[in-house]
């Protein structure tokens, strides 16, 4: 990456100092497997030491500076007493952003780069540093937002010597980390998604390097760790298969049995059996074939990866952790490298591609039968749906249906759908509008966007629903697709209209219009019920706050409940509320008094994130904050983050209840 791009980034991306950590390391001491939390600076205050950083080793003597980001594992040891810092630090890029600016990030990230050099002029980065450690531990706001324009002058700095000095920064082996965030992860819920996120990448992109690399995918490689384990498990304890489903990251003993036989050709029961009495995997009459596999070999494995931003020093004969709490196990290490050496080393043990799927073939109406006969097979029923991508055919009436949004939609239809995407299956909503664990428990997830095609094809849907259009072309490959798109532009369509569209899809557009009737009249006698709270020539502002922004809504096209407020509530908008053609404006704290009227609304991603802008003193002058006028109304993934029905009942009623409360 040239020093333009780099410093693009940097300018434009939202940065947090998460922690500043001033540590002395006896000689000899160690810190061992240590995984950044976050993006991380080491300056070497004095003393030496061998740094490494994931495995690639630096002789760090005192003003040398080290950079590398979330997720790498940092390993010291001191050759002599070893004087540093560490500086944790969040980068992200706000949202809505060029598109430019997020693809110079997907190819690449300058907050994940590693690089070590030593300053040529180290006193100039030593006085920041020290000054920025002093403020921060003041417990002041002021002093961490002195920190914060710091830490800014302080990169600056080591960016301006590290280009006057030809240092060229190195991207980080995302395979490798995956690979190994897998082997410590396995028996927990990991997701492409949970993968990227740990590395700070995109699902995309990680997946696209995986493929590129190991010719698999995340997950295949993750059912083929799991699979491996369970062998183990088998041959080597009494469990039940219950038991090790339990241990080895599956719900249940039938999902641990059908992975099982895809990876190992074998049901856990005959493979047991078959290796118990000599019986070698590598037997012709295996239940299923296998492919060639091929891994890239990894020279180890770290201990154990810590997501937590908060982490404590405990010392123990001469070896520094920053875990919480944290046991390694000897045991867990040596089963994690040999799962990785027996993936390396095999070729045939992991299935080569993903499953074909099962194409529905319509009989002819005058095929012969098995018997002989000229009888006539039944006609298949189909429907024509109309799509923005033209005419598509499916079956009147679609019995495992995928979809990749509009959970409560279908839902509130009738339709259970045979599997979704991840979130969609801990909706904010589902727990108050009474949907049971036992009509989940059968719904199956598919990952993120796009829907994983390995999962997605096992599942044999005869309709998926595909909501971005880059996606439909994956989809379609696997079974027939109805592009229904969930957002247009930057701004959304109306949640009644949507339902309409899905409605229209399974031919249910009367059930959709006895829901719109019975909830238009809801929406009637809610306002009724707040007449009067909101007087003649008052305004009304809905705002959102982020973890980096601060966003004003749209009275039309806007989200996070600002279409129950503006549009069935019919509160008055402001006149910037009606002037924003994306749905929202991102503001800054010091413009919020031109977009608020005499009532807001106020959503907040979280507590923490809102501290700062609640407490400050702009925000308690405003006169809406001292008319006693503000609604605090949602956090992050409760019920006014979709726009389904359900939602849309349970943020009509959350609103109008907040209101009369007021009133009251």
């Amino acid at each position: 990456m040239n020093l333009s791009d780099h410093i693009c980034l940097w300018n434009h991306a939202f940065i947090k100092v998460i922690d500043i950590r001033h540590t002395v390391m006896a000689q000899e001491e160690e810190l061992r497997s240590y995984r950044l939390p976050a993006s991380a600076f080491l300056y070497a205050v004095r003393g030496s030491a061998r740094v490494w950083l994931d495995q690639n080793i630096h002789m760090a003597k005192h003003f040398h500076v080290l950079h590398g980001g979330k997720g790498l594992c940092l390993d010291i040891i001191a050759d002599d007493k070893f004087e540093y810092y560490l500086i944790f630090y969040k980068a992200t890029l706000p949202l809505p952003c060029r598109q430019e600016l997020l693809q110079l990030m997907e190819r690449s990230n300058p907050f994940q780069h590693y690089y070590a050099f030593a300053p040529q002029y180290p006193l100039s980065l030593f006085v920041k540093l020290e000054q920025m450690d002093m403020e921060w531990q003041q417990s002041n706001t002021l002093e961490k937002f002195h920190v914060k324009s710091l830490f800014y002058q302080f990169v600056y700095e080591l960016l301006r010597q590290l280009h006057h000095q030809g240092v060229k920064p190195l991207k980080p082996d995302l395979v490798a980390q995956a690979i190994r965030y897998i082997c410590e992860h396995f028996s927990g819920p990991v997701t492409l998604e949970s993968i990227a996120l740990a590395l700070e990448c995109s699902a995309g992109h990680l997946s696209k390097l995986f493929k590129d690399k190991l010719k698999t995918s995340p997950i295949h490689y993750l059912g083929q760790v799991r699979a491996d384990r369970t062998a183990q498990l088998l041959l080597q304890t009494d469990a039940t298969l219950q038991e090790i489903a339990d241990r080895v990251g599956f719900p249940d003993a039938h999902s641990l049995s059908r992975s099982f036989k895809k990876y190992k050709g074998l049901s856990p029961a005959q493979y047991k059996a078959k290796h118990q009495s000599g019986y070698h995997s590598g037997h012709q009459d295996e239940d299923l074939p296998s492919s060639k596999r091929r891994f890239a070999v990894l020279p180890g494995i770290s201990n154990l990866y810590n997501d937590s931003d908060n982490h404590y020093h405990e010392k123990d004969k001469g070896e520094r952790t920053m875990y919480r709490s944290v046991k390694t196990s000897a045991l867990t290490a040596l089963l994690c490298v040999s799962l990785l050496l027996s993936a390396c080393s095999s070729t045939n043990n992991l299935s080569g591609g993903s499953p074909t799927p099962t194409k529905n073939v319509e009989t002819p109406v005058n095929s012969s039968n098995p018997n002989g006969g000229q009888e006539a097979a039944p006609e298949a029923k189909t429907r024509i749906v109309s799509t923005l991508k033209g005419d598509v055919e499916v079956p009147a009436e679609p019995k495992r249906v995928a979809s990749d949004q509009y959970m409560g939609q279908l839902l509130k239809l009738g339709i259970v759908p045979a599997g979704v995407r991840t979130y969609m299956l801990n909706e904010g909503w589902m727990e108050k509008a009474g949907i049971t664990k036992e009509t989940l428990s059968g719904i199956e997830d598919l990952g993120g966007f796009p829907m994983n095609p390995e999962k997605l094809a096992d599942l044999e849907p005869d309709l998926i629903i595909g909501s971005l259009e880059k996606t439909i072309e994956q989809y379609e490959k696997i079974g027939t697709t109805v592009f229904l798109p969930y957002w247009e532009g930057e701004s959304t369509a109306g949640p009644l209209e949507k339902f309409r569209r899905i409605s229209e899809i399974f031919g249910k557009e009367k059930e959709a219009d006895q829901w719109i009737a019975e909830y238009e009249q809801k929406t009637a006698e809610a306002r009724e019920k707040i007449k009067g709270i909101i007087k003649d020539g008052e305004t009304v502002s809905v705002i959102q706050i982020g973890e980096k922004a601060i966003y004003a809504l749209a009275a039309k096209g806007g989200n996070y409940g600002s279409v129950t407020i503006y549009q069935s509530l019919q509160l008055p908008p402001t006149k910037a509320a009606l002037n924003m053609p994306e749905g929202y404006a991102l503001i800054s704290l010091e413009v919020l008094p031109e977009y608020l009227g005499d009532h807001v609304f106020v959503y907040v991603n979280s507590k923490e994130d809102s501290e700062q802008i609640l407490n400050s003193q702009l925000w308690k002058g405003l006169p809406a904050v001292k008319n006693n006028q503000v609604y605090m109304y949602g956090t992050l993934n409760d019920e006014f983050v979709m726009e389904d029905p359900y939602s849309l009942e349970i943020q009509l009623d959350t609103i109008v209840n907040i209101l009369l409360k007021k009133k009251g």
